[in-house]
């Protein structure tokens, strides 16, 4: 499974690329833009020859004769570290590979987005068919990576090692950080390895803002492993273990996280513009205990009205993440004229 915020099978998009005909485009994502997550940004500066390798295998493994190492430009230790690190390489891994900075927005590491910023320099979604698989950079076929994917193929091409998943690990825990756990670890393990969560922990929100809030007394068991958690009814997503504690509002939270998806909105669909800021406008109201009588079930119905019916998958994300805290929340909603405990 790839180790981006879809988890799609590395191997279906190898192929893909592969089989599709002319030469191939590879762009190894480390755009990042999920706010509680450091763990691409974190590989990149510490580890950058091994995404540039894992990149390089790929363009060998699809036929590209050009890679584009999309680094986030807010990230400045990994954007630093990159561009350092091709400089080492040898001149033919120089004349095929080059760091172009991703802007600071949200939505600019989806693959379209980063096909269409190396393309035209503006990193928004594109409408899709056609894929970047199909036609990309160019117009050619283009490999959209995650670094820590390329990462780990170049790990298995060298030693041939079994998975490891990296997490950043927040919130209410002793040592927030990025932390690498073994594949088929479970939640508990990561929280044990940031030292554990702090007393009175209330929810684990798992895969960050495209992800969703689980129990915390569920929580620790959950295996972290893309399948298992979506059964579960969560997500790894991008590698976000994120603790709510006893300190924290969760519809405070809720509404803050919905505001930031509504403002990051490639405002280009409906769904996506008006939806998510109908959606963010009534969890600040829920919040902030001043709701209309009809907020709580206008969330319900409007979750199911925009999922799917966007231009990217945007909305789709902020959905799946709303509907989660209205399981798991809704009985702290207050009622009209009431204020929510601070």
């Amino acid at each position: 499974m790839g180790r981006g915020g879809a988890s799609f099978p590395v191997g279906i998009k190898w192929r893909a690329v592969a089989g599709a005909p002319g030469p191939a485009v590879v762009i190894a994502n480390g755009a990042e833009g999920e706010p509680l997550s450091r763990k691409d940004q974190t590989l990149m500066a510490r580890r950058p020859h091994l995404v540039i390798d894992g990149a390089l295998i790929a363009a060998e493994t699809v036929g590209a004769d050009r890679v584009f190492l999309y680094v986030g430009e807010a990230h400045r230790a990994a954007l630093m570290a990159m561009t350092l690190a091709l400089a080492e390489r040898p001149a033919g891994d120089r004349a095929r590979a080059r760091v172009l900075p991703a802007p600071p927005t949200y939505t600019a590491g989806e693959e379209s987005a980063a096909v269409h910023f190396v393309n035209e320099r503006v990193a928004t979604p594109t409408a899709i068919p056609p894929r970047p698989f199909e036609s990309g950079v160019d117009g050619r076929p283009t490999l959209v990576q995650n670094v820590e994917s390329l990462a780990h193929a170049a790990l298995i091409a060298r030693n041939a090692l079994p998975g490891t998943v990296l997490l950043t690990v927040g919130g209410g825990v002793a040592r927030p950080g990025v932390y690498e756990i073994h594949s088929g670890g479970t939640v508990g393990e990561a929280l044990e390895l940031a030292g554990g969560a702090r007393p009175g922990a209330r929810a684990v929100l798992l895969g960050g803002y495209f992800g969703g809030w689980i129990d915390a007394r569920e929580a620790s068991s959950f295996v972290l492993d893309p399948r298992t958690l979506k059964a579960a009814g969560g997500s790894l997503g991008c590698g976000v273990t994120w603790v709510l504690d006893q300190a924290a509002d969760p519809l405070l939270e809720t509404a803050r996280v919905m505001r930031h998806l509504a403002e990051e909105s490639a405002a280009q669909c409906g769904p996506c513009f008006f939806g998510l800021r109908s959606l963010a406008a009534a969890a600040t109201r829920l919040a902030t205990g001043q709701p209309d009588a009809a907020d709580l079930p206008n969330l319900r119905r409007w979750v199911d009205l925009v999922r799917g019916r966007g231009a990217c998958r945007h909305p789709d994300g902020a959905a799946t993440f709303m509907a989660s805290a209205l399981k798991l929340f809704a009985p702290d909603t207050p009622p009209p004229g009431r204020r929510a405990r601070a």
